[in-house]
């Protein structure tokens, strides 16, 4: 085996085109999008604070995320081919597993932050401190390393058999399993057992943190507190209900199912969505992210002029 083919979108090439420019536009969105945010809050020592430390990381990995797949997939309907060779099958694989992967683990840290800064903000500066936070960071992207060398080795480490015809626009491990010759979905689900395991106690971690947190803004005496509390809170638990809703739909599709529309809309749903949306929720209900936007733009003018 030396290439795969993607079958995942028509062969009429008005499709095709009309498939390019809106995947152009989606791209184009996230690309601005993660990118404002991380220009908007780097420069601004006032928002130099673990919150957007790790909201920085999380545009990072959502720049990533969406240019493993996307620009493959555009370059492809544009001149109107649909191959990609063994290896870069291999490293989209394990780069999307990676930075979706990852992009959890840091939901899962964020949390912990609102709930010191919310639960305990006398210690908050001492247990939130530079160094934790960088620990925290390389923890959370050593382990996407391993959750994906782990599944991406368990996929290609068996042979090919079945064709090269993958009906999706990249290379997806359920598409890639029904391809191999041995019965490769026994030591698949096991893999997936355990990776499910680790985001199951994730998300328990998750759970448990933000009943405490709700417990603890409950007691707030004053409203605006209580409004205060809460809307630091939602952008996260925004992105984060978006990240599980269109995991959970894509792992309980049932893998037998013909419909292969239905696993197109699925994938980009999980893969695409997410990427463009994060910015968008951050940003909407962040006053200060607004206004570091402004003053940079304000300053981009004024440099021109």
């Amino acid at each position: 085996m030396t290439e795969f083919l993607f079958l995942g979108f028509s062969e009429v090439r008005e499709l095709q085109i009309l498939h390019f420019v809106v995947f152009l536009v989606v791209y184009l969105a996230a690309l601005v999008g993660n990118l404002l945010i991380i220009t908007a809050t780097a420069p601004d020592l006032h928002l130099h604070t673990p919150m957007y430390f790790f909201l920085n990381n999380l545009s990072i990995l959502d720049i990533g995320a969406i240019s493993v797949t996307v620009p493959k997939s555009m370059a492809n309907s544009l001149m109107n081919t649909r191959s990609i060779s063994y290896a870069g099958c291999v490293i989209q694989v394990f780069f999307l597993l990676f930075l979706m992967g990852t992009d959890f683990f840091l939901l899962t840290v964020m949390a912990y932050d609102h709930y010191v800064a919310i639960s305990q903000p006398l210690h908050y500066k001492t247990v939130m401190n530079r160094g934790a936070c960088v620990q925290m960071a390389a923890g959370v992207w050593a382990s996407g390393v391993l959750n994906s060398a782990l599944h991406t080795g368990n996929t290609f480490a068996v042979s090919f058999c079945r064709g090269n015809k993958v009906d999706q626009f990249f290379c997806e491990i359920p598409q890639l399993l029904k391809l191999t010759c041995s019965d490769s979905y026994l030591t698949e689900t096991g893999v997936i057992l355990l990776s499910s395991g680790l985001v199951l106690c994730c998300f328990v971690f998750i759970t448990v943190l933000y009943v405490q947190i709700i417990t603890t803004v409950l007691r707030i005496p004053s409203e605006q507190g209580r409004h205060k509390a809460f809307s630091t809170c939602l952008p996260h638990l925004t992105v984060l209900s978006l990240l599980v809703c269109t995991g959970c739909f894509a792992c309980l599709k049932p893998l037998s199912s013909s419909t292969s529309r239905l696993d197109l809309v699925v994938a980009v749903f999980y893969s695409v969505l997410p990427p463009v949306m994060n910015p968008i929720i951050y940003s909407m209900r962040n006053k200060e992210i607004k206004a570091s936007l402004r003053k940079l733009t304000g300053w981009r003018l004024s440099t021109k002029n």
